[in-house]
């Protein structure tokens, strides 16, 4: 558990930065909020007389280290990614802390990879890309299903979503995104990534019961084809959405998420399911639970929690299933999703 040490948190005032911070309070870790909106940062510090505000500016890097001064960590839930992983992972490595982010966005998980990878690794600091529901939790899935193989020919990496809100961020991560890649789509294949201006295949995937066959849209592509190849010999990365989670998010009108519960939790429901092939042979990893932006929280508390205690694999850019032991780090995770793994 936490012990009392601070961990900041850049973007804490957003929908899934505020679940963050109430995780890192339930796990005994005293978070500073930052970002740069004062009002937002008074009113969410208020909730606890313990959590400490401080303004900052990605592009004010002495802001930045007095965000940090002190902290054991910091957690990035401010997006778009594209323009703050570099300020805060620059500001966290001045600091000499480890750096996790919550990132979605494809590119701006490639920049951390290129950028980041050779000055971590001298540094012996780690940093931790797409520690999120897109990007760590498939990553870990894959990991823990893979087992003993060393190489697979395919992974697929489908969601079963059964509806889709966004948040503000997310559309405006995703408009960026659509920017960077004028107006095209990306999917990982022959071990690299590729840019493509045709419209996605629609299919039927078999996700277990009880949520059965499902149309989904095919090369759907999400974080997963960052974080799974960085660390897994898989030349083939594909990420499938459910039809209806994929209108959600295209709709301009479709309302941001609603709490349904105590805990702040729309009602949305997920099942991830996960399958890697090698060969004639075919294993399996499946996770379901409750609302896609809650699920981040305990995710990337609890990568942070392993790092500051010691329970890591690597240093440098590394994802989650590199760095991590996954059926573990997914089993820690209990009360949160229900999983099944098949290797």
């Amino acid at each position: 558990m936490g012990s009392g040490q601070v961990v900041a948190v850049f973007g804490a005032y957003g929908h899934t930065g505020r679940f963050v911070v109430t995780e890192l309070r339930e796990r005994g870790y005293v978070p500073i909020v930052s970002g740069r909106d004062a009002g937002k940062l008074r009113t969410l510090a208020a909730s606890d007389p313990r959590i400490e505000a401080r303004t900052a500016e990605i592009d004010d890097p002495d802001s930045l280290d007095r965000a940090l001064a002190g902290a054991a960590a910091v957690i990035n839930c401010a997006g778009p990614f594209a323009a703050t992983v570099g300020p805060v992972i620059d500001a966290a490595l001045r600091a000499g802390i480890p750096y996790v982010d919550v990132a979605a966005e494809i590119e701006a998980n490639v920049d951390t990879f290129a950028h980041y990878a050779a000055p971590a690794r001298a540094a012996g600091a780690v940093i931790v890309p797409a520690m999120a529901f897109f990007g760590g939790l498939g990553d870990l899935l894959a990991t823990a299903a893979m087992g003993d193989w060393t190489a697979a020919d395919e992974a697929h990496i489908a969601y079963g979503l059964s509806s889709w809100h966004p948040t503000q961020g997310t559309r405006a991560s995703g408009k960026v995104s659509h920017e960077r890649r004028n107006g095209g789509r990306v999917r990982y294949a022959k071990g690299q990534l590729e840019y493509r201006a045709d419209e996605p295949p629609t299919l039927e995937w078999p996700f277990p019961d009880p949520m059965g066959t499902r149309a989904v849209i095919g090369e759907f592509t999400m974080a997963d084809v960052v974080t799974v190849p960085s660390h897994l010999n898989i030349p083939e990365v594909c990420t499938y959405m459910a039809i209806e989670a994929a209108r959600d998010l295209s709709a301009p009108d479709t309302p941001p998420p609603a709490a349904a519960d105590e805990n702040g939790r729309s009602a949305q429901t997920f099942l991830v399911d996960v399958v890697v092939r090698s060969g004639d042979g075919e294993r399996r990893a499946v996770a379901s639970g409750q609302d896609i932006y809650a699920i981040t929280a305990p995710l990337v508390v609890e990568a942070v929690d392993r790092i500051l205690s010691g329970r890591t694999r690597t240093v440098g850019v590394a994802s989650a299933g590199e760095i991590f032991d996954a059926p573990d780090f997914l089993h820690a995770l209990s009360s949160h999703i229900s999983l099944q793994l098949h290797p």
